[in-house]
């Protein structure tokens, strides 16, 4: 149940963290003062902090799709099972999130 409500809270997180995506190429689009602002904004420490929490929604979402796609299927639908795959989502949308920004950071 716990899931279920985390996969709908992640689905309209990401709904406001791709405004502020767009936000920011309209930006890039727009004037480089422009940029300067939207870039200052998702720079700073709460930007990046939002960033972050945007990153694992999407991981979370993304892999909870996966399970609820799985069970669509029919398989997998066990208490037992169905509980392993909680906990997977949990900890591979945590391992995916810090594994992203790492890479992130290597690259820039």
């Amino acid at each position: 149940m716990v899931m279920s409500i985390m996969h709908r809270v992640t689905g309209v997180a990401l709904y406001f963290g791709t405004i502020l995506v767009a936000w920011w190429l309209v930006a890039a689009a727009s004037s480089a003062e422009y940029f300067a602002i939207a870039n200052g904004f998702l720079g700073s420490w709460f930007g990046l902090l939002i960033l972050f929490g945007y990153t694992w929604a999407l991981m979370h979402h993304l892999l909870g799709g996966l399970r609820h796609f799985v069970w669509d299927t029919g398989s997998m639908m066990d208490k037992e099972t169905s509980t392993k795959l909680a906990y997977a989502t949990i900890i591979g949308s945590a391992a995916l999130t810090v594994l992203i920004w790492i890479i992130g950071a290597i690259a820039s």
